[in-house]
């Protein structure tokens, strides 16, 4: 009996961890999406040879990457030009999706 509970409580642990990792990995791609949206409002502004930045989108884009810890949080954002701030939203990105590349290769539950 005691081997049973100890399989049982082995294999919740395993679902436990696999439900973290799965929700992490969904929350990573949604900030990645979060990002392409950004990029996409700093895209149409390009588009329009607009030279300032709203500050609401500015707000959002500091927000994350402060968020993120990223180096660029320390940056004079006022000063930033729309492809500079791009450019620091792209890495941003590059860094989120770092780890989804490694987790492609790592087999999946419920697969082979």
């Amino acid at each position: 009996m005691q081997m049973i509970k100890e399989t049982c409580v082995a294999i919740q642990t395993l679902e436990d961890e696999w439900q973290r990792e799965i929700e992490m990995r969904y929350a990573r791609k949604r900030k990645i999406r979060y990002i392409d949206n950004l990029l996409d409002e700093f895209e149409r502004l390009n588009l329009v040879d607009e030279g300032d930045v709203p500050q609401d989108l500015q707000t959002r884009v500091v927000e994350l990457v402060s968020a993120e810890r990223h180096p660029a949080g320390v940056t004079n954002f006022a000063a930033l030009t729309i492809s500079e701030w791009m450019e620091t939203l792209y890495d941003v990105q590059d860094t989120l999706m770092l780890p989804l590349e490694d987790e492609e290769r790592m087999p999946v539950r419920g697969r082979g």
